[in-house]
């Protein structure tokens, strides 16, 4: 399970707008072992991040939660979102490659190809994802 500290600022229904409290990092950047990634994301002016979550704990308003969210879910997400549109990628163009007659138009084909192959990954992506929410356990939760 992965877990935040948030914070919940409105509730609809059975569902939580939460802001994350937690900066990045794991939290050890003030320690000697720490490898000081939260101070990084510090740097670079990280604005607090709010999700919308299922409200299973009937927390109120201003209530300080813990957001817990599976890792296989994290995982498939991950390779939904990057792995998809970049196989559709070059297999478009690949096959737009071997589909020129002759040399010359090779890279057009190929450019056109890819670009095809990426619109179709990054729509594949889109409606995979907007179905995927629709399973309880593919969401965050306030336990």
């Amino acid at each position: 399970m992965i877990q935040t500290r948030a914070i919940v600022i409105s509730v609809e229904g059975s569902h939580a707008l939460v802001e994350s409290t937690q900066g990045g990092g794991c939290g050890n950047c003030n320690t000697e072992n720490g490898c000081g990634s939260g101070k990084l994301s510090q740097l670079f002016g990280s604005k607090p991040r709010r999700f919308k979550v299922r409200n299973d704990g009937n927390a109120q308003v201003g209530a300080l939660v813990e957001v817990n969210l599976s890792e296989g879910v994290l995982l498939q997400s991950a390779l939904l979102m990057y792995i998809l549109p970049l196989v559709l990628l070059l297999s478009g163009a690949m096959l737009g490659a071997h589909s020129s007659s002759s040399a010359a138009d090779s890279d057009a084909y190929s450019a056109l190809g890819g670009f095809a192959g990426l619109v179709l990954g990054l729509l594949m992506v889109k409606g995979l994802s907007l179905r995927h929410r629709m399973f309880s356990s593919a969401q965050a939760v306030i336990l």
